[in-house]
């Protein structure tokens, strides 16, 4: 034999080797392995590999890909160790890693780094998106603490920044504020109002009025084309500029839940009827709705077939908190296949470990849990079919024919002869 046919039959049989991996990987294990009272065995996997990528500057770098790449690779990192807290004991040597690790990540987003994109002019000071995001951490932080363990500081910090949103909210005529000079994006105010409810929670209830105003506001200011929060409006007035978009959908799936319950479930059947479809027999996210169309961007990340895989991770964290487990199970083992994830020295990174920030998102929307709100399972219909994994099974055979077809070409053209 000679030796490029040799080094193809090696090739085509490592490929062989790995597409068959892939197919194993869709029977990993779904969303009951990370569900509200289970710690998903990979989950502190991931976690180091963040934490230690993070430690290495990867937030910078992250920075460099888009505007908030810092930040959210920093705040999912501690969101997951809070999702860790929540299903370890107090006084475990995991409940105390989840209290350091997501305490070492508010030090972060507190740091100018983590504030260098944002506008301390803005009203809340650098935007809703930061005051949100980092209110919801430090109240998740407080909340996997006893109470009378928790810092005094720590607590009168969460309750000046969340009287500082509520203040915002009380003040402006649209419910949806700013994240940068002169743009809004309504989730960032879902995240927002999440936090205020989140304290009154763990404290005294004192944000119900400013709350119900938002959700009386919100509902006003609805896209008229899906009837869900649109995707970005005019921040003077809260007029549409831009209707509902999967990329921001995911998101307010997984929050407005924890705000108002009922109207957070209503919302999330439109964005799963209007957005969700299957894509060779996984659901995916449309960045658009059914029916339209678009092009990518830096919201929704490059699109195949109309679908943004980064929604469509963020989804898995709309569909745990919304108990829709087939549609999470179905997302989470397709993930453990298209990922190519590595396990190596107690860690775990998918995609070679080169956006790590893809890995925070991944690591958070498995274990996400709903902390204020009970969660409600089942009541759904039917998006996933049983036979699922077929077409990806389909794809994988008509890719392995394809390797070894010159191999076989080349043998029965010598029988032959």
């Amino acid at each position: 034999m000679r030796p490029m046919s040799i080094g193809y039959r090696l090739a085509a049989g490592a490929g062989t080797l790995l597409l068959l991996i892939l197919n194993l990987r869709l029977y990993s294990p779904g969303s009951e392995a990370y569900g509200p009272d289970r710690l998903g065995s990979d989950v502190v996997m991931q976690l180091r590999f963040i934490g230690d990528s993070l430690r290495a500057d990867s937030g910078g770098r992250m920075q460099s890909a888009f505007p908030e790449g810092f930040f959210f690779t920093h705040v999912l990192y501690g969101l997951t160790w809070v999702e860790v807290g929540l299903r370890e004991s107090p006084g475990t040597p995991l409940h105390d890693q989840a209290l350091q690790e997501a305490g070492w990540t508010l030090e972060r987003l507190d740091s100018p780094a983590g504030r260098a994109p944002f506008s301390a002019g803005l009203n809340p000071p650098y935007g809703v998106f930061y005051t949100g995001w980092s209110s919801w951490l430090r109240g998740g932080v407080l909340m996997i603490r006893p109470a009378q363990l928790r810092p005094a500081a720590e607590v009168e910090r969460f309750q000046a920044d969340c009287l500082t949103l509520a203040d915002a909210f009380d003040r402006s005529d649209t419910p949806f504020l700013s994240a940068y000079p002169g743009q809004a994006w309504p989730v960032d105010s879902v995240v927002a109002v999440a936090a205020l409810r989140l304290h009154d929670t763990l404290f005294p209830p004192r944000f119900e009025s400013t709350i119900e105003r938002w959700l009386e506001m919100t509902r006003e200011r609805l896209d008229p084309a899906t009837g869900l929060i649109p995707h970005r409006v005019n921040p003077a007035s809260g007029g549409l500029i831009e209707g509902a978009r999967g990329s921001s959908q995911s998101l307010i799936a997984r929050f407005l839940i924890e705000v108002d319950p009922d109207w957070g479930r209503s919302q999330y059947e439109l964005f799963r009827e209007r957005f969700m479809a299957p894509f060779l027999g996984v659901p995916g996210v449309r960045e658009y709705p059914a029916g339209g169309f678009g092009l990518g961007d830096i919201d929704s990340g490059p699109l195949i077939f109309g679908f943004s895989a980064s929604a469509t991770v963020v989804a898995i964290a709309a569909a745990q908190v919304q108990g829709d487990r087939e549609t999470a199970s179905a997302m989470i083992s397709a993930g453990e296949a298209v990922g190519l994830p590595i396990e190596s020295g107690g860690r775990k990174f998918y995609a070679f470990g080169l956006l790590p920030v893809g890995d925070a998102f991944l690591a958070w929307a498995k274990s996400s849990r709903a902390w204020i709100t009970h969660r409600v399972d089942g009541g759904l219909p039917p998006l996933v079919a049983w036979w699922w994994r077929l077409p990806l099974h389909g794809v994988v055979l008509l890719t392995a024919v394809f390797l070894w077809l010159p191999v076989w070409r080349r043998f029965f053209s010598k029988r032959v002869s």
